[in-house]
């Protein structure tokens, strides 16, 4: 059995959007004094594999519904192209599930039972992308999905895990509620992961027309996303920076803008470049994200003007940052 059609199917260089979630929710996190490792960790496993059996699916129906055909403009599907058998994609799509499910459940010593229903809606979410008798991709809803499920839910879901509440305690009277800054940096999160979709919405506009796949860039054109695409980087990193600005050092914009200048340039390779060529713009675009989250996150670890140690919670800042001198 070869190994590489499978890891191809995986879509490794998607998988930093799922990634930068859940960082974001431990940024969130930190910024109110609060860190659970393990919490953190099983929020992590949970959202990559609910990406990756995601993508599976989305391979696997999009064979079956004859959406998908031999020589496509995007990354090689290995169903499509004979390398992995329909039984066999399906087969690892069950078993990932039911692992997700599992860790899912481990949650629940954090969270409570209400994540039950929450974990059920997440794994319907990522079989509805692409199966059912109306997959949401199929009709121009795949970018609200990928707000909704790889922005609000990762950020809010992981910051809540590790304060326990929805206020963050001492900390919100100095920097507002926990609910506030996980929300808005839920939704810049939830924008720039949905210009991934938007790179590859784009890019493979021509085959999904032949197909009848109604994509944003099939409904709208390919013009108005690729501006959509430069409106999300902009409201998204003005939201994230927004979120935490009480909360980040004065030098922290050295990395934002570091960032962008990186952005700018694929925003420039999107107007240009169309086909397969988009494909490393759908990388780095997914790489950016990480990077502009792990500055945040980086930006809140490090900086002691704003962070304040709630000693009633059960939070863990405390094991890797010196606060004894702090004084408001």
């Amino acid at each position: 059995m070869k190994i590489k059609p499978w890891i191809e199917a995986l879509r490794l260089r998607t998988l930093p959007v799922s990634v930068a979630g859940v960082l974001a929710g431990c940024a969130v996190a930190l910024a109110y004094g609060c860190f659970i490792w393990q919490a953190a960790l099983l929020c992590l496993l949970f959202a990559l594999l609910a990406q990756i059996v995601s993508n599976l699916a989305n391979e696997y129906f999009d064979f079956k519904n004859g959406i998908d055909k031999k020589g496509r403009q995007g990354f090689r599907r290995g169903v499509t192209e004979g390398d992995i058998s329909p039984q066999g994609m399906k087969r690892l799509m069950l078993v990932l599930t039911a692992i997700d499910c599992a860790l899912g459940c481990c949650l629940i010593h954090w969270g409570g039972l209400w994540l039950i229903p929450v974990g059920i809606i997440i794994v319907i979410a990522a079989y509805s992308y692409s199966a059912g008798p109306w997959p949401l991709s199929h009709h121009g809803l795949g970018d609200e999905l990928v707000i909704i499920f790889y922005g609000v839910v990762p950020v809010t879901l992981t910051a809540f895990m590790q304060c326990g509440n929805w206020t963050g305690g001492l900390a919100a009277n100095h920097i507002g509620p926990m609910w506030q800054m996980a929300l808005l940096t839920s939704i810049g999160v939830g924008l720039l992961a949905d210009n991934v979709l938007t790179v590859n919405n784009v890019r493979d506009v021509r085959d999904d027309k032949k197909v009848g796949k109604r994509t944003k860039a099939v409904i709208f054109g390919v013009k108005t996303m690729k501006i959509a695409y430069i409106a999300f980087y902009v409201i998204g990193a003005a939201l994230l920076v927004f979120a935490f600005h009480k909360a980040l050092p004065s030098w922290s914009w050295i990395g934002y803008v570091v960032v962008t200048v990186w952005y700018v340039i694929l925003m420039e390779a999107l107007f240009i470049y169309d086909g397969q060529k988009l494909n490393k713009v759908l990388k780095y675009t997914s790489i950016m994200l990480l990077l502009i989250i792990l500055w945040t996150l980086v930006c809140v670890v490090t900086s002691h003007n704003n962070i304040i140690p709630d000693h009633t919670s059960t939070c863990f800042l405390n094991n890797f940052i010196s606060i004894n001198n702090y004084i408001l």
